[in-house]
């Protein structure tokens, strides 16, 4: 009976699916008709930009990587870069895998290091909100700017554009070359981190500390996320051939992650600070009431961007 049920419950969804997405696409029809300069999108493309991203959430809602809240945040920022750009879908869906596989990677013992430490990684709103905000305001003006579609990254053609992919392009790899760095460096690292301001030890976990495994993992996970979009690009745009190099991409992300996990450290040594709990022997966020040496800055500003920095790492 229960099979039964999830069938029909399958079947309605993806109904709904196909009648949102016909919705869309006979509303684009009629805009374009209406306005007269506006190119409509294809049903396919509709149809690819709901269907795919509903896919992908529910195998991470499943599996834990997301929770209610971050499920229903990940449909709005899967289709908004779906939809504008498959180069951007691609390095959303590298960032998010990649990020879901490594948070639980050897989670007993980041536990065991972490008091918030989730299953999974069980991502809600805020942590997608985090992450996924400003490439979708990108992703917005790239379509207000360009349209959707696939455009090579060219300035002497498409300046605005260009532009604002390169600016979504770092956005996604500073977010997956933090968590690398935080998830990889805090595991594999048989040196103890470093203060990345004063370079003393510091035990694992103390915000701000850096160690040279979360460093080189920083630097590869933005390069992974800068070769997807350029395979995405070789994939889905015609004229390259007549465009300027892509290749600079990978490198671009890899520093772009590279320089991410730096600036995010940075400002956990200055606007965060841990302190150790007697009874767990693992490090925790301490509270305002109680700064540490690490902290110079006014609470205001320390408290919200020590939220930021948390909300990033999703934890």
């Amino acid at each position: 009976m229960r099979q039964v049920v999830k069938m029909i419950a399958g079947v309605a969804v993806l109904g709904l699916v196909l009648c949102v997405s016909l919705a869309f696409w006979l509303l684009s029809v009629a805009a374009s008709t209406h306005y007269g300069n506006l190119q409509p999108i294809s049903p396919w493309r509709w149809l690819f930009s709901i269907v795919v991203p509903v896919l992908i959430v529910s195998n991470g809602f499943k599996k834990k990587s997301l929770d209610h809240s971050g499920a229903l945040g990940g449909l709005v920022v899967g289709f908004i870069l779906t939809i504008a750009n498959f180069s951007f879908f691609t390095s959303l869906l590298m960032f998010f895998l990649s990020s879901s596989k490594l948070t639980k990677w050897k989670g007993e013992t980041k536990k065991r290091l972490d008091s918030e430490y989730k299953e999974g990684g069980q991502r809600n709103w805020v942590q997608v909100f985090c992450n996924g905000a400003v490439p979708t305001e990108l992703a917005l003006l790239y379509m207000i700017e360009n349209g959707p579609g696939e455009i090579a990254i060219d300035f002497s053609k498409e300046y605005a554009a260009s532009w604002m992919c390169l600016s979504l392009l770092a956005a996604l790899a500073c977010s997956a070359g933090d968590t690398w760095a935080s998830e990889v460096g805090t595991v594999l690292s048989k040196s103890p981190p470093r203060l990345i301001t004063t370079w003393e030890k510091v035990p694992v976990g103390t915000n701000g500390g850096v160690t040279m495994v979360g460093l080189a993992s920083s630097l590869l996970g933005g390069t992974c996320v800068g070769i997807t979009y350029f395979l995405t690009q070789l994939v889905f745009v015609n004229d390259l051939d007549i465009s300027a190099p892509q290749w600079p991409i990978i490198a671009f992300g890899g520093l772009a992650g590279l320089l991410g996990s730096i600036v995010d450290s940075y400002l956990g040594a200055t606007m965060q600070f841990s302190v150790r709990h007697k009874e767990a022997g693992r490090l925790e966020e301490g509270s305002l009431r109680h700064p540490s040496p690490f902290c110079s800055c006014p609470k205001v500003w320390m408290k919200l961007l020590a939220w930021w920095s948390t909300a990033r790492r999703g934890r």
